[in-house]
């Protein structure tokens, strides 16, 4: 698959991507460099324990990083979880967990797109 079929799988906007980045190969790149990101396993884990701050930093962060690659379906989904927990809280409200499940299922699809490039 070429990186751009891949941009088309995982739902991002590849000629964005390619008015930020001056090369095919520097998106292809940070794109392959995106599987290393530790924002989303540091989001499902601030989840579990119930972390709110910790919760909004990383999803704020997976959104800043999906938006920079112009991963659109994935950025959508971890804006929407970003929002709710904007507002500084002691516990995670539980109409993050639907927000959640929608954040993986980008992200994995994000992240299945990525292993499939040539």
């Amino acid at each position: 698959m070429t990186i751009e079929q891949c941009y088309q799988e995982l739902g991002g906007n590849y000629a964005e991507v390619c008015g930020r980045l001056p090369s095919q190969q520097l998106v292809e790149k940070f794109a392959r460099k995106f599987l290393d990101d530790q924002s989303y396993a540091q989001l499902t884990g601030a989840m579990a324990a119930g972390n709110h701050d910790d919760a909004f930093r990383a999803a704020h962060t997976l959104k800043g990083v999906a938006a920079n690659l112009s991963f659109t379906k994935l950025r959508a989904s971890a804006s929407e979880l970003t929002e709710l927990l904007r507002t500084p809280a002691d516990t995670i409200p539980p109409e993050a967990a639907p927000m959640l499940e929608a954040v993986t299922r980008d992200y994995e699809a994000t992240i299945a797109a990525i292993r499939n490039l040539d």
